[in-house]
């Protein structure tokens, strides 16, 4: 397995896009999502539940447990480590019903209005052709 967050090369992300780069979080430590989970905490409104996106955000939503409240008027929260098209949360919120917020780490773009990201990485020119 790769060391580096951060990788270049040719990729093919999970949304089938091309990419020279890509966001391992799979490096990432239990301390670092512990210390993304606060970050997370302090940009969305407050939740009664977190589900992750498999695979990529099931650390985040184990590291937001703590955080959540148990009142029914709050949303869920659906997480995920990167999001490039939202597809996956999209789905994920589908099936859950509409009374949900989403948090990414980091955002390849845009995200759309109910996900909050921490962290936003511009797309290059040459993934928007």
């Amino acid at each position: 397995m790769a060391s580096s967050l951060f990788q270049l090369g040719n990729f093919t992300l999970h949304s089938g896009s091309k990419s020279y780069y890509r966001i391992n979080c799979d490096v990432l430590t239990d301390d670092d999502w512990s210390a993304l989970a606060r970050m997370v905490y302090e940009r969305v409104d407050r939740f009664r539940e977190v589900v992750g996106v498999p695979q990529g955000g099931l650390k985040l939503a184990e590291a937001l447990k703590p955080y959540g409240a148990p009142i029914l008027r709050y949303p869920i929260l659906i997480v995920d480590d990167v999001l490039t098209t939202g597809n996956s949360m999209k789905e994920l919120r589908k099936e859950i019903g509409t009374d949900c917020i989403g948090a990414v780490v980091f955002a390849r773009g845009k995200c759309p209005s109910w996900i909050t990201p921490v962290c936003i990485v511009a797309s290059s020119k040459e993934e928007k052709k």
